[in-house]
C-alpha cells in the first residue's frame, strides 16, 4: 500500500493541477467543468458546489487541517466569498449541487459571514408548499412540480437548515421545521413503513404514464437521504416526530434490498431501468451514500431498525462496499469513475469516516486500497496530476479531466490530502465536517 507522502504529494500535485484551471474575469473566480474548454465560464455551474467555484472552498478547507493556504489561496478563498455572498440576496436556485443549500456549505467551508442572508432568501422563495423547479414543466411534469430528494429538493434544503441552526444562524430552526412539515405531509405508508418518492406522485402522471412507477431508494434522488434529513433534523429540533418518520422510511428501505450476503445494497432504481446498471456503489445511488442514513439514526438515538441496530446495518453498507470488487473495473460500465459522486474518492471519504468514528481495521485498509487505485489512475505530468474517467460505450472511452469538486479532481485531491493525514495522524486526525456528513463523524 502507498505511505501517507505518496497520498499527500499527489492530493497536492491534483490541486496544482485544479489551480492552473482557475479562470478570473470581471465577476470573479471561474472553473470550466473540464479541460480543455472553449469560452467563457458555464451559466448554470459556475458558482456551485458541484462543478463550480463552489466546490473548491471545500478542497481549502481541506487543505487548511494540513498547512498555511498560500497567497493563491487566500485570494481564491476571498474571491469565492465575494462572488457567493454578493448573489445571495437574487438567486433563485435552491439545491444542495448548485443553489443555496451549496451556498451554506461554502461559506462555512470559508468560515466567513453570509449564512443568515443565505438562510433568509431561502425562506423568501419557499411557497406554502415547497420550493419551485423551475426546469420541471409541462408536459413532462404538473404545474408548480415540487421535489423530496436529498439533493435537489426538500431534504436538501432541510440538511442545509439544519447545518445553519447549527451554527446559531438567525432563522434557521424556523426553516428547517417548516421543510420537515413539508417533508412528513409528502410521506407515502407502505406495508413495511413509509416512503418517499423523488416527486410526489401528483405530479408525476405524465412521467409515469411514460415509464411506469419508478423508485431511487438511495441517497441521492431517494428514500435514504430523505430519511436521514429527518433523522437528523429530529434529533437537532428535538422533534421525536421527524426521528420516528426517518425510522419508518429505514425500515421500508431495507425491505427493498439485497442482504443475504450479509451486506446491503439496494437497487440504483426500481424497477429496473435497462439504461442503468442494476447496482452501483456510490455516494449518489449505492451503500456509500445510503449508510449515512444509519449513523444519522444513530445520532438520532434510534437503536432498531427491522431487528438489528443501525450501527449493524451501517456495517452491512461498508461489507457490500469491501465486498463488491471496486475499486477494480471489472467489466466495462463498471466503477469507471474515480470522483466523489459516483466513484473512488466519495467511498474513500465515507470509509475513513467509519475508521475514525469505529476503529475498524478493514475500514482503513480499505481506504488505502482506494488511495492506491487514484494512484495508479493518475496522470501525472511533472508536479501536476489529474483523472480521465471512462465511458465505455464511446469510441473514445476516456473522459476529459473534470475539475471541480464531485466529478472532478479537486474533490479526489480533497480525499488523497486527508487520508495521507489521517495515516500519519491516526483516528484522532481532524476531519472537516459538512452539511452532509457531520454526523457521519466522531
Amino acid at each position: 500500500m502507498g505511505s501517507h507522502d505518496t497520498y499527500a504529494d499527489l492530493g497536492e500535485a491534483a490541486w496544482r493541477w485544479v489551480l492552473d484551471q482557475v479562470r478570473w474575469d470581471d465577476d470573479g473566480p471561474w472553473i470550466p467543468v473540464s479541460v480543455p474548454h472553449e469560452g467563457g465560464p458555464p451559466e448554470d455551474d459556475r458558482d456551485g458546489m458541484h462543478s463550480g467555484i463552489g466546490g473548491l472552498a471545500h478542497v481549502l478547507a481541506e487543505v487548511r487541517e494540513a498547512r498555511r493556504w498560500t497567497d493563491e489561496e487566500r485570494r481564491l478563498a476571498n474571491g469565492i466569498a465575494a462572488r457567493i455572498r454578493g448573489n445571495l440576496a437574487t438567486t433563485a436556485m435552491y439545491s444542495y449541487f448548485d443553489g443555496l443549500v451549496s451556498d451554506l456549505g461554502v461559506l462555512s467551508a470559508l468560515r466567513v459571514d453570509g449564512a443568515a442572508e443565505a438562510v433568509a432568501r431561502l425562506a423568501e422563495l419557499m411557497e406554502a408548499d415547497g420550493w419551485e423547479q423551475p426546469w420541471m414543466v409541462p408536459p413532462r411534469f404538473a404545474p408548480h412540480t415540487r421535489i423530496n430528494d436529498a439533493t435537489l429538493g426538500t431534504a436538501g434544503n432541510l440538511l442545509g437548515a439544519v447545518w445553519a441552526h447549527r451554527s446559531g444562524t438567525p432563522g434557521a430552526a424556523d426553516l428547517a421545521h417548516r421543510a420537515a412539515d413539508l417533508l412528513l405531509a409528502e410521506g407515502e405508508a407502505t406495508e413495511a413503513g413509509t416512503t418517499w418518492p423523488f416527486v410526489p406522485h401528483r405530479f408525476t402522471e405524465a412521467v409515469r404514464a411514460e415509464r411506469g412507477e419508478q423508485e431511487m431508494p438511495n441517497w441521492s434522488h431517494g428514500l435514504a437521504g430523505i430519511a436521514a434529513s429527518l433523522a437528523v433534523a429530529g434529533a437537532e429540533l428535538d422533534r421525536p416526530d421527524l426521528v420516528e418518520a426517518a425510522r419508518s422510511g429505514a425500515e421500508h428501505l431495507v425491505t427493498l434490498g439485497d442482504t443475504s450476503d450479509g451486506g446491503l445494497v439496494l437497487p440504483h432504481v426500481i424497477p429496473r431501468d435497462p439504461d442503468h446498471d442494476e447496482v452501483t456503489y456510490s455516494w449518489c445511488h449505492g451503500p456509500t451514500g445510503t449508510s449515512l442514513l444509519f449513523t444519522a439514526l444513530e445520532h438520532a438515538v434510534v437503536t432498531e431498525v427491522a431487528g438489528e441496530t443501525p450501527a449493524q446495518w451501517q456495517r452491512r453498507c461498508l461489507h457490500s462496499l469491501r465486498t463488491s470488487g471496486i475499486p477494480e473495473r471489472l467489466h466495462p460500465g463498471f466503477w469507471d469513475n474515480d470522483g466523489r459522486c459516483c466513484g473512488t474518492a466519495g467511498v474513500g471519504d465515507v470509509v475513513l469516516d467509519a475508521w475514525q468514528l469505529r476503529g475498524v481495521d478493514d475500514d482503513l485498509a480499505f481506504a488505502q486500497v482506494l488511495g492506491d487505485a487514484l494512484v495508479e489512475r493518475a496522470i501525472v505530468e511533472d508536479d501536476r496530476a489529474c483523472w480521465r474517467f471512462t465511458e465505455h460505450r464511446n469510441d473514445d472511452p476516456l473522459l476529459p479531466p473534470g475539475v471541480g469538486w464531485m466529478q472532478g479532481t479537486a474533490g479526489i485531491a480533497a480525499y488523497l490530502m486527508r487520508l495521507a493525514r489521517v495515516l500519519r495522524e491516526g483516528r484522532t486526525a481532524s476531519a472537516v465536517a459538512r452539511l452532509d456528513t457531520w454526523w457521519n463523524l466522531p
